[in-house]
């Protein structure tokens, strides 16, 4: 499969199980199977809580913000890129996590605005980081492994103070970097879990480990180690990208950002032609707060083509 598959793969791929997951927010487990119960039929992207047929959530809208930031900056710069967040959080999206949205707006500048949020509430692993990677992960994973790790701490870092947000992104660049390469992510993970800092690394290794299932997670999956874990368990217990979504969604919860993060995953593995048409045909991102602007599927494949170069030359 040529590199251009996987790397749109993985942008689409996150922005459909975004889209598709974000009716069933905190729904029981299983509710997507219910009401889609035959695998191929259609009607799976209807909208609903909220959100239009196809329509991209915060996951997905945020993932964007931070690819045009790399790609019109030439590189990572964090300014840039918290700006554009806090523009977009201050123009009533119709969704933004609790904790980000305390960090974007709590007035501290973007060097200071996350560990503030952190010292005050001591709890701030939610998988709002994780849930925005798939396009610097794609940008940074021609940069190599030690690259696409740091930035993915530095990106994460900019709303979530607890090193295990910063982590869990970590990882998740790392996968798609392999993966992008031809190689299986889930036999690339022993490796990448030594990568993960000694604080965090039993944690990981649980949630990643060949024998978990979701349902032996003890926190819900809008933390960022289970969100991760379940991803990863949906890419490995199914064979197709459609199968890996649906079972993403069937765990209920976050279903949104599960959905989201193994459709980046599942998207590297699967290639952009193993995402359905009838999925990719509706899709579309709006961005709050940018000139009323709307992304569909040829501006993410050209957004996703573009940060396939990877970052210029001498930027981290």
């Amino acid at each position: 499969m040529k590199r251009i598959q996987r790397t749109a793969g993985a942008v689409v791929g996150s922005a459909v199980g975004d889209a598709l997951g974000g009716p069933f927010e905190f729904g029981a487990p299983g509710a997507f199977s219910a009401r889609f119960p035959a695998p191929g039929a259609g009607g799976e992207m209807s909208g609903g809580g909220g959100w239009d047929p196809g329509e991209g959530t915060d996951d997905t809208q945020m993932a964007v913000l931070v690819a045009e930031s790399l790609l019109e900056r030439g590189g990572l710069d964090l300014p840039d890129i918290f700006a554009r967040f806090q523009r977009w959080a201050a123009s009533a999206p119709k969704d933004i996590g609790l904790q980000t949205e305390d960090v974007l707006t709590n007035g501290r500048p973007w060097d200071l605005a996350a560990a503030s949020h952190f010292q005050v509430n001591r709890r701030a692993a939610g998988n709002g980081s994780l849930m925005r990677a798939s396009t610097s992960a794609v940008h940074f994973a021609a940069a190599g492994q030690e690259a696409t790790m740091d930035a993915a701490r530095r990106i994460a870092a900019l709303t979530h103070g607890d090193r295990a947000a910063w982590e869990g992104t970590a990882i998740f660049h790392e996968l798609v970097r392999v993966t992008l390469e031809g190689t299986d992510p889930l036999t690339a993970l022993p490796h990448v879990l030594t990568l993960v800092h000694p604080d965090h690394r039993d944690r990981y290794a649980t949630v990643l480990a060949p024998d978990w299932h979701p349902d032996r997670a003890t926190e819900v999956n809008g933390a960022v180690w289970p969100c991760l874990g379940s991803a990863v368990w949906a890419l490995r217990t199914t064979t197709t990208f459609e199968e890996a979504i649906r079972a993403a969604i069937d765990l209920g919860g976050d279903t949104d950002t599960v959905a989201a993060v193994t459709g980046g995953l599942a998207g590297a593995y699967h290639g952009l032609d193993a995402i359905p048409a009838r999925w990719t045909r509706p899709l579309h991102v709006p961005l709050p707060g940018f000139d009323g602007r709307v992304l569909r599927l040829p501006d993410l494949v050209h957004l996703a083509d573009r940060l396939g170069a990877g970052p210029s030359t001498g930027q981290a």
